[in-house]
């Protein structure tokens, strides 16, 4: 039993120095050794081998791109207003040794180079420019803190705004703005939606009118070509009628045969003279017919009869008046 216990000890003593002496560094890590107290050299990924008691490993880096969150800080514009910025910094060690001797927390001075940034920045911007300029902010905290962490080891990839919060009554403020904004544009729509419909009504009703005075126009002269063509119609056919009985007058009974029409005409006309109006003409030898009828035929006969060669044409140029029997 007494023998088991050295070998145990001297078993665990060996491990000891073999796992002081071999180290094994996972990929994308950065491991500084230090001999007696000193910087001796960064150990790469894989297997390394050290000097028992007297290597040591000081620092252990992850080389990794590490997304750090920025606290929420107070910043002040250039108007005086007073708003609420966070956000995130994504840092990446790029020289282990710089960073376990260049600062004693390089993260940290990052973070917090960044919020001192971030509020000299705001510092030079009003409410809305500041509200609008997010890219450009992030641009600037990013270049700034980049080039003072050369000397830490680290490399600012990027900086982005998480949040940028006014206080509540320039929040307030803002609703009522974008509410009265929109109202206005909403307003201005519908005015000019009413302008528009304004407009094509009236021209519409321009059109409408156009096209009734149009129609209108046409059938007036329609209706005049047509009672011109009328006129001429009845004025040719009573010239014709005239001319025919004109001829029936020269022949042989031709006197007799009109005495007796004009008489039978007079008859009829005189009978209904009293069915048509209400109001009589009576002439003064009303018993005298053949007087009448006589006076007629005198004017017939006085008339000199037509010759061929001065007899009127058939057609004129204008419209004819018409003769009343």
């Amino acid at each position: 039993m007494t023998s088991i216990i050295p070998f145990i000890l001297l078993l665990l003593i060996g491990f000891a120095l073999l796992r002081s002496t071999l180290r094994i560094v996972p990929q994308q890590r950065s491991w500084v050794v230090e001999r007696l107290g000193r910087f001796q050299r960064v150990l790469a990924p894989g297997l390394n081998i050290l000097i028992p008691f007297v290597d040591r490993v000081a620092y252990r880096f992850d080389m990794r791109e590490i997304p750090s969150e920025v606290p929420a800080q107070v910043c002040i514009s250039l108007d005086n207003t007073t708003l609420t910025v966070d956000g995130f910094l994504y840092l990446q060690i790029t020289d282990a040794v710089k960073a376990a001797y260049g600062s004693s927390n390089p993260m940290n001075a990052a973070l917090q180079l960044a919020q001192t940034t971030m509020r000299s920045e705001i510092g030079k911007l009003h409410l809305d420019e500041a509200l609008s300029s997010r890219q450009m902010l992030n641009a600037a905290v990013a270049s700034a803190v980049d080039e003072a962490a050369i000397n830490w080891g680290i490399k600012v990839l990027r900086y982005e705004i998480k949040d940028i919060v006014p206080p509540q009554g320039i929040l307030q403020a803002m609703e009522l703005q974008i509410t009265a904004e929109r109202e206005k544009r909403a307003m201005i729509f519908k005015s000019e939606g009413q302008r528009q419909q304004q407009i094509n009504t009236s021209e519409g009703q321009r059109q409408q009118e156009i096209n009734i005075a149009d129609g209108r126009k046409q059938a007036q002269i329609l209706r005049a070509e047509g009672e011109a063509k009328a006129i001429t119609l009845v004025a040719d056919a009573t010239a014709e009628a005239i001319r025919a009985v004109a001829a029936s007058a020269v022949v042989d009974g031709g006197i007799e045969a009109l005495q007796m029409q004009l008489a039978r005409d007079f008859i009829s006309k005189w009978g209904n003279l009293a069915k048509e109006s209400t109001t009589m003409i009576v002439p003064a030898d009303l018993g005298n017919i053949g007087a009448i009828v006589g006076t007629a035929l005198q004017m017939v006969k006085t008339a000199p009869p037509p010759t061929p060669a001065a007899a009127p044409r058939t057609s004129r140029p204008g419209p004819s008046v018409p003769l009343t029997h």
